[in-house]
């Protein structure tokens, strides 16, 4: 609806140049896109548009006597009632019934594919999420950063782009030695060798499974004795050692490992654990809707020379020095608040100089756009990935960071309490099973990314109006109960087709919802392109709310013929939106509940 208002404005613009009451060589040869809003108070009209105010100046008119031109140039339109100039020259539309009328029959016709659009043209767009370190499972934190990802990428491709999802996967590095290192010393006390967990070790249950499984398929190949696999460590922060290290401490253990165990079997127990975390993490996601084109492996950047061939390109570029023994990036100078590390002087590359050659990658693939999706905790990294793709020569515009804030679980109004590394959290799969896929789906997304958010589960549970989803789901499953009804008496649930009848549709409750549902495209295409899927939740509400009102005051399946079937026509339009509505968020939309 608003693009046909769009286009009448285009219209009438264009009969202005051609009657020489605009020139083009003032616009530099082309009329800009007129902008068309909806207007926030109905005595204003439907919609308005400030065309004549941005281009009075350039055509050389008043804005009011511009407005009046274009008002009288514009093409006659069943859609429009009548068209008014209000304040310093805006042209507000007041639309016709006719117009909802139309809408609700191209709601009918297209059916899931309404509010879809090829706006996005097939530009190639990788949407980047979750990304978590593959040393444990997903935690209720991660379940955010998943379900605003997926729903992000659904909502691109729905209006036309390109989505390409994709999963860095952390499989190199000091954390996945951590966790190889866990799971060994674990495996060790199975063996039934008595020693000190390390306080910087992973300490959670999946940790002791992963060790079981080697102790029961491998006995005691793995074993070593507890004396040499601390022998020469430096002491743990363990019962407040005053000259404690533990950064120092587990680092020792690692190398105490490798040693002992040597190459293969060092790699086995670390492939162990990479791979049965990340199947853990790969059914996790898939169960809860987020699925991806690839699984990039961090360590094919090592293996592929891309980190290398990263760091030349930096150094020809001259944005590299040595320091203290390290290789370092010169990344002040683009932005960033310090210059950073890429080899350490151990002869290691660092973390940072992987995430260059990623994002590096990322753009050679072609993408139009990258987005990346990271916790709020990560924002610092912003800024020193932009100055390497400076650097780099590429363009740092085409990545956008989107920075997920940590949700915070709250259960009987108490906060829980959660830590990640002595493996006390609440793990996707666990709420999931708590709340459901379709509750936590939908918390998760209402509302903007980067502000903070409260998960209250018990309201999650509810079966209450005070609960989003189920009063979302609620309005559907009314509507399905209505249709079942009209089923029974022999009514027909397939109305006639196109607008007949549909001027029964008089009071002030189905002249909102039709307005709502024409609203869908627009929000749709505003979260979108704004990558705010909150936008599509708090429109879902609303219709949910209109719904339920128009359901409380008055009966559908009435004796007047053509009435019932308009009011049919109406619920079938708003079933449909809500099915679209709640398919983009990852909920179902249930017949009964």
């Amino acid at each position: 609806m608003k693009q046909q208002i769009q286009g009448l404005v285009q219209d009438a613009l264009e009969q202005l140049v051609a009657q020489g009451a605009l020139t083009l060589e003032a616009f530099q040869g082309q009329l800009p896109t007129p902008q068309i809003e909806r207007t926030r108070d109905e005595t204003h009209g439907d919609f308005a548009t400030n065309v004549a105010m941005v281009l009075a100046k350039r055509a050389g008119m008043r804005p009011r006597d511009l407005a009046e031109r274009i008002a009288a140039a514009l093409p006659s339109s069943r859609a429009v009632a009548r068209i008014e100039i209000a304040g310093p020259g805006f042209i507000n539309f007041h639309l016709a019934a006719d117009a909802y009328h139309a809408q609700l029959a191209e709601i009918s016709v297209q059916g899931p594919d309404y509010g879809r659009s090829r706006l996005g043209a097939g530009k190639r767009v990788q949407v980047e999420f979750v990304s978590a370190n593959p040393t444990g499972p997903l935690h209720v934190g991660h379940g955010r950063g998943a379900a605003y990802g997926a729903v992000v990428a659904d909502l691109l491709t729905a209006v036309g782009f390109d989505v390409h999802r994709e999963y860095y996967v952390n499989d190199a590095g000091r954390q996945m030695d951590i966790l190889c290192a866990s799971v060994w010393l674990r495996y060790l006390e199975l063996c039934g060798e008595d020693l000190a967990f390390p306080s910087n070790g992973y300490k959670g249950d999946y940790v002791w499974d992963i060790a079981a499984s080697l102790h029961r398929e491998h006995g005691d190949a793995y074993r070593a004795e507890a004396g040499q696999v601390f022998a020469g460590l430096p002491p743990d922060e363990i019962d407040g050692e005053p000259n404690g290290d533990k950064e120092a401490h587990i680092d020792g253990l690692i190398e105490n490992a490798k040693r002992l165990l040597g190459d293969n079997r060092y790699r086995f127990v670390f492939e162990l654990g990479l791979n049965t975390i990340l199947d853990d993490i790969r059914q996790d996601l898939a169960e809860f809707g987020a699925s991806y084109q690839e699984w990039y492996s961090e360590r094919t950047l090592t293996e592929s020379g891309a980190v290398n061939r990263a760091i030349e390109r930096l150094r020809e570029g001259g944005h590299v020095y040595e320091q203290a023994g390290a290789l370092w990036f010169r990344s002040s100078a683009f932005g960033d608040e310090k210059d950073r590390v890429l080899v350490r002087d151990n002869g290691q590359t660092t973390y940072f100089a992987s995430d260059i050659a990623y994002h590096m990658d990322k753009l050679e693939r072609g993408f139009e756009r990258v987005i990346d999706i990271w916790g709020a905790d990560h924002h610092g990294y912003v800024p020193r990935v932009k100055a390497a793709l400076k650097a780099l020569g590429d363009e740092a515009e085409r990545l956008d960071v989107l920075l997920v804030q940590f949700a915070v679980l709250y259960r009987g109004g108490e906060k829980v309490q959660m830590s990640t590394r002595s493996g006390e959290f609440v793990t996707l799969r666990q709420l999931r099973k708590e709340v459901g896929r379709d509750a936590a789906r939908f918390f998760y997304v209402m509302r903007r990314c980067e502000q903070h958010m409260d998960f209250d589960l018990d309201l999650a549970k509810s079966q209450s109006a005070d609960n989003p989803v189920y009063y979302c789901q609620y309005a559907h499953a009314r509507i399905e109960s209505v249709l079942r009804q009209a089923a029974e008496r022999g009514i027909p649930v397939e109305p006639s087709s196109g607008t007949k009848h549909l001027e029964r549709l008089e009071t002030e409750h189905e002249l909102a919802l039709l307005k709502t549902l024409s609203r869908y495209p627009e929000v749709v295409e505003a979260a979108a392109l704004s990558h705010e899927p909150h936008l599509l939740t708090h429109y879902l509400r609303e219709l949910a709310n209109e719904l339920h009102t128009y359901y409380n005051a008055h009966q559908f399946l009435v004796d007047d013929g053509t009435l019932r079937d308009a009011r049919i026509k109406l619920i079938l339009g708003v079933r449909q939106v809500l099915r679209n509505g709640l398919g983009l968020i990852g909920v179902s939309a249930p017949a009964q509940m």
